[in-house]
């Protein structure tokens, strides 16, 4: 059983930085990768950014290279996403997910367990 646990949303004006948290409960958190992703009422999860069970590879959404810094911390069995030059439109749910393979995937269906999410709202 795998529990995950988002935190660090709030409000933020245009051009701030939040760094949002993901804390696993999970025997065998250096064994799954960890996915970002975001989500608005009435749509599907959006592809955010991932990190490899070995944090050696990384992989990010168009929207948010460059702005957005995956990491993760297995000691901690903590993931990371750092978020700066945030934008009204990046306005969203902000939920983790792992996938118990090293390899990280853009497609929401391919992790098995998800977290409830954070709010971010971006707004002057």
């Amino acid at each position: 059983q795998v529990s995950l646990t988002e935190s660090g949303g709030g409000l933020v004006q245009p051009g701030g930085s939040l760094r949002l948290s993901c804390a696993a409960i999970q025997r065998s958190f250096t064994a799954v990768a960890v996915g970002w992703f975001r989500q608005t009422p009435g749509k599907k999860p959006e592809f955010l950014a991932t990190i490899s069970a070995n944090g050696d590879s990384t992989y990010y959404a168009d929207s948010v290279k460059g702005r957005f810094t995956i990491s993760r911390d297995n000691a901690k069995t903590t993931a990371y996403l750092q978020m700066d030059s945030l934008k009204p439109e990046d306005t969203a749910l902000y939920r983790c997910a792992v996938r118990s393979v090293n390899l990280g995937s853009t497609t929401s269906s391919d992790y098995s367990y998800w977290g409830q999410g954070t709010q971010v709202t971006v707004s002057s």
